[in-house]
């Protein structure tokens, strides 16, 4: 029992249908790992509930109506709501909050079996890049604690890589399931935009908002991805009405074959993403990749070359509208996120200030107690770029660009399989070293945001590691509804590697 806490997702799915273990023996082993919150990563536990949802999953394995996941542990970030758990969204202004439905997507992995096991700390409404902003304390990296996890869904990450559990929920904006499984040595998956519902997500930017699964293998997160996607028209509307599918079904397909019609796999190298094939590109563009560390470098290009060694093809590939995605996506998404969170006003629900002379000041005092300095910095962007003067030169401009980055990945597609780049810029940078700086902060997201935009398919699997023993990831984007491919690409690379299976001390 004592290395339970060791076995992956599928191997753990394994045991309990083959009744070598209990759900309850699980569950209580991955407690036991939960005393003293390592990491900071939880920010609500309930033994009680854990336990309860074991037990009924053991009473279904005995019964033979167990489903796909029977028993195996997970943990929601704490933008998902839950019946049994308080959501907060990492904010004071919802501290204590309790929702009396389910989300879909954890409701949809409960019906597959699974066993929750808390709620993980997060950036505040999921917005930042390092895990700095939750408003109940910094998460650290299990590589090195000196070190942040990635953000939004650090707590996720976080959990995952110091086997606290075996696989965690996480939500994409602008790469925040993928950056975080980057820095901490996991993979992880957003789905098309609409593939997983959105219903009893805490809102932060509507139209890039996405439901993924963080896992140590692409194996793992196929079987979670499989449970967690379908639609949800009567719930969501910007849900997709694509039935739901086997994820898991093409990740054994040689790569010389996992091409169009049969033939060899291409993957698309952007021009200019990675150091051997930089060409000519804008000077704004240029300054951002020289900051691309030479040894995350070196990974990530052998990790395209290991591909190639099992028969996949390289192509270089143009993205030209990159450079302009950071811009694109902090006026989009701040513009929304001042939209979504205009409903935290201390009224009905969430924070109210205790002292207070009218409703204005209600307002004024609730929000400015409730919200942390991010999201304050964003709601007064997001207003600012949608007010009456600026709306066309910012907002509409940065929607018509929008499309533009789009178009060029349909562009690219039409000559590749997958593209294949780099997640950030560098490793995971130090506790506080950005603190002071949000830009900074923003500009590390350059790889991840077009995409984003895109609403494509994309994820993040472990390469080796970098500068300092930090883990490196290597990001891999689809066409639209092409995550079986993405996923059969990262199962092939990680039959042949190891570094999915690497581990810090911290998870010993």
């Amino acid at each position: 029992m004592d290395e339970l806490h060791k076995h992956s997702v599928a191997e753990l799915a394994a045991l309990l249908k083959s009744k070598k273990v209990s759900a309850v023996e699980v569950a209580t082993r991955f407690l036991a790992r939960l005393g003293g919150n390592p990491h900071n990563a939880f920010l609500d536990i309930n033994s009680e509930v854990t336990l309860a949802q074991a037990r009924e999953s053991d009473a279904k394995l005995a019964a033979g109506t167990a489903g796909p996941l029977e028993g195996v542990p997970i943990a929601h970030k704490d933008v998902f709501v839950t019946k049994d758990l308080a959501t907060t969204a990492g904010s004071r202004m919802l501290s204590g909050y309790r929702s009396p439905f389910d989300a879909t997507v954890v409701a949809r992995l409960r019906q597959a079996g699974m066993v929750t096991l808390g709620k993980l700390n997060c950036d505040e409404f999921a917005m930042g890049s390092a895990n700095e902003n939750s408003a109940y304390g910094a998460v650290s990296n299990p590589w090195n604690t000196a070190h942040v996890p990635g953000g939004s869904s650090g707590g996720s990450a976080a959990a995952v890589a110091a086997r606290l559990t075996p696989a965690a929920t996480g939500t994409d904006t602008g790469g925040s399931i993928r950056q975080p499984a980057a820095f901490c040595g996991i993979t992880g998956i957003k789905p098309t935009y609409g593939r997983a519902s959105r219903y009893g997500m805490v809102a932060y930017a509507s139209s890039l908002d996405q439901a993924g699964p963080m896992a140590r293998s692409a194996e793992d997160c196929a079987l979670l991805l499989s449970a967690m996607c379908g639609p949800d028209l009567d719930r969501d509307s910007t849900s997709l009405d694509v039935v739901a599918e086997d994820f898991s079904r093409d990740l054994l397909r040689p790569l010389a074959r996992a091409g169009k019609d049969g033939g060899a796999l291409k993957i698309g190298v952007p021009r200019g993403w990675l150091s051997e094939l930089r060409d000519d590109v804008s000077a704004q563009f240029s300054d951002q990749l020289q900051s691309v560390s030479p040894l995350a470098d070196m990974r990530i290009m052998s990790g395209v070359q290991e591909l190639m060694r099992q028969g996949a093809k390289l192509i270089e590939i143009d993205l030209p509208n990159t450079a302009l995605a950071i811009p694109v996506y902090y006026i989009v998404a701040c513009a929304e996120a001042s939209s979504n969170l205009s409903r935290f006003d201390g009224v009905k629900f969430g924070h109210r200030a205790a002292d207070f002379a009218d409703l204005t000041d209600m307002y004024k005092k609730s929000r400015a107690e409730g919200f942390g300095q991010e999201v304050k910095r964003r709601i007064m962007t997001g207003a600012y770029v949608l007010s009456h003067g600026y709306y066309d030169a910012y907002y509409l401009q940065a929607q018509k660009i929008r499309r533009m980055i789009a178009d060029d990945f349909q562009s690219a597609f039409a000559q590749c399989d997958v593209i294949a780049g780099p997640v950030a810029p560098t490793t995971a940078w130090k506790l506080g070293d950005k603190a002071d700086d949000p830009v900074a902060s923003y500009l590390a997201d350059i790889f991840t945001l077009p995409a984003s935009l895109a609403g494509l398919p994309c994820m993040s699997l472990p390469v080796g590691l970098g500068e300092g023993g930090m883990p490196v990831g290597l990001q891999l984007i689809g066409n639209y509804l092409q995550e079986a491919k993405l996923l059969n690409v990262a199962h092939q690379y990680q039959l042949a590697t190891a570094h999915h299976q690497q581990q810090p001390g911290a998870a010993a």
